[in-house]
């Protein structure tokens, strides 16, 4: 396999495509793919004590590299819990995310620093929930604090075979094996653990997951973060008052029967007779899926005029942005089907320090502050212009000149001089003259 990033993941063993059918071969595909990614993170997981971390994250692919070492974190936080020991673990994860800071520095490949770049996101987030134990004095494994993060197994299960499962609350859910390629991971704040909770409790509840607030917030890529922390194919689809419900049917008919999962992206622009329609074909699908009893299982439906085989981890998840003209109130046999989680306007200074951090920034606490307060003083002093957008597009936009600087120049520049160049690359095109 062959990510869009060039990174490649051999299949355990070779697929015959001559002389079957496409429908046959392109499902041995998707077996040889999940069959290759189970390898790969067994041998992460395994190898991980056995090295340095530092030359372990050089070694495999992108998305063995942050699972695994998430399966490790998992492990190292309950035996620190239990042992009292979580000063000691904190210590020890602050010097994890320097070295990894120390090799962006180095000269590694583009590959490896994009690997590297999102392993120092997630090991930031993993830091920081042991830090808030250490200082809310958090010491036993059932505990909301730990129970309420995406927490990582690599167990049995019911086909007696050794699996990853992801954990958050009351839900177990199966990861999923898809491979994502070696692509950037979103920052968790306090807000996207908010929404990763809401959401992980509608797969327990068979149910689907409507974020909702003002554009800007992170409704979207919140929803594709937790496809790809699951390794789940995630479809989005920007909704128009166009759609009707034999398209939408033949969506949910594909979805169910990939086990995949889709984002629809301001779904209350659709008519409202249509979203009658919809919760109608919902409630059939998560009807059927609350009778299997295992993620294992499939079960064969009549849906829209066809037998359809589905798999239980499927779901859908809707974003609304109640703010905008011509937009539907959701049915209440629609809104029903969906757990709702309001999402407002994130933390910028935290998401932008963490990324700077990501991109190789030794002073990211204070460049980030220096941004968002440029960003704050200009939407508050410039004139009102349709094309001026000072939220969180404008922040990332910014931060990936400020890598992009980083990579280019390397050491000879001071970071703050390359963040100065960035935001002026940036924004100052955009300004007008009255």
């Amino acid at each position: 396999m062959i990510s869009p990033e060039e990174e490649e993941v051999f299949f355990g063993s070779p697929v015959e495509t001559f002389g079957s059918a496409v429908e046959q071969w392109m499902g041995d595909l998707e077996d040889a793919m999940r069959a290759a990614m189970h390898l790969e993170l067994q041998l992460g997981i395994g190898s991980y004590v056995d090295a340095s971390r530092v030359d372990w994250v050089l070694e495999h692919p992108a998305q063995v590299v942050i699972n695994a070492s998430q399966v490790h974190w998992t492990a190292e936080v309950e035996m620190a819990l239990d042992e009292a020991s979580v000063t000691r673990l904190a210590l020890s994860l602050q010097d994890q995310m320097l070295a990894l800071i120390g090799l962006l520095r180095k000269g590694i490949s583009k590959l490896q620093k994009k690997t590297i770049g999102a392993l120092v996101v997630i090991d930031v987030h993993a830091k920081n929930v042991v830090d808030g134990f250490v200082e809310e004095r958090v010491f036993d494994k059932a505990s909301f604090e730990w129970t309420s993060q995406l927490r990582y197994y690599w167990e049995q299960d019911d086909t007696d075979s050794e699996n990853m499962w992801v954990k958050c609350m009351q839900t177990s859910f199966p990861y999923g094996y898809e491979y994502l390629g070696n692509s950037m991971r979103l920052v968790i704040t306090p807000l996207t653990d908010l929404c990763y909770i809401t959401l992980m409790g509608a797969q327990a509840l068979n149910l689907g997951g409507a974020p909702a607030g003002p554009a800007g917030t992170g409704k979207t890529e919140t929803t594709k973060d937790l496809a790809k922390a699951l390794a789940k194919q995630c479809v989005v689809f920007n909704c128009s008052p166009e759609m009707d419900y034999i398209m939408v049917g033949k969506f949910f008919k594909g979805l169910a029967f990939s086990g995949a999962w889709c984002c629809f992206d301001e779904f209350n622009r659709v008519y409202i007779e249509v979203l009658s329609v919809i919760a109608q074909q919902l409630l059939v699908l998560f009807g059927k899926k609350a009778e299997l009893l295992s993620y294992n299982d499939t079960a064969e439906l009549e849906f829209e005029g066809a037998m359809v085989v589905m798999k239980p981890t499927f779901n859908v998840f809707i974003t609304m942005n109640p703010g905008y003209a011509g937009r539907a109130e959701l049915p209440d046999n629609l809104a029903a089907l969906f757990r709702p989680v309001a999402m407002m306007v994130p933390d910028y200074a935290l998401i932008g320090e963490i990324m700077l951090y990501a991109y190789g920034f030794k002073d990211a606490a204070v460049l980030a502050k220096k941004m968002v307060t440029t960003f704050t003083l200009s939407s508050e002093q410039l004139s009102a212009q349709c094309h001026y957008d000072y939220g969180m597009r404008a922040v990332k936009s910014t931060i990936e000149m400020c890598g992009k600087l980083k990579r280019e120049l390397h050491h000879s520049t001071q970071e703050d001089q390359i963040t100065l160049r960035a935001l002026r690359d940036v924004n100052v095109p955009k300004f007008l003259q009255d």
